[in-house]
């Protein structure tokens, strides 16, 4: 394996995250930060966003917030 670089590694951070790189891609990026830390933070701070975003998907908005959007949004299409 090569050295993938520091802007090949950011560049194709978002994939490299989802695992949607080529397993030679994947491992080349995954060796990179293994000796890059400036590269290695990014992919830290990468995973906290995914999953913060991930757990954010997963809550439920109240009922009582759910029942007063849709009276206003109603509201807005009677006056359309």
């Amino acid at each position: 394996m090569t050295d993938c670089g520091c802007e090949k590694a950011k560049r194709d951070l978002e994939e490299y995250l989802h695992h949607e790189l080529e397993r030679t891609e994947y491992a080349d990026i995954t060796e990179h930060m293994a000796g890059c830390v400036d590269c290695a933070e990014e992919h830290h701070i990468g995973v906290v966003l995914t999953d913060a975003v991930k757990r954010a998907c997963r809550d439920t908005a109240p009922e009582q917030l759910r029942e007063h959007v849709m009276v206003q949004l109603r509201l807005l299409t009677r006056h359309v």
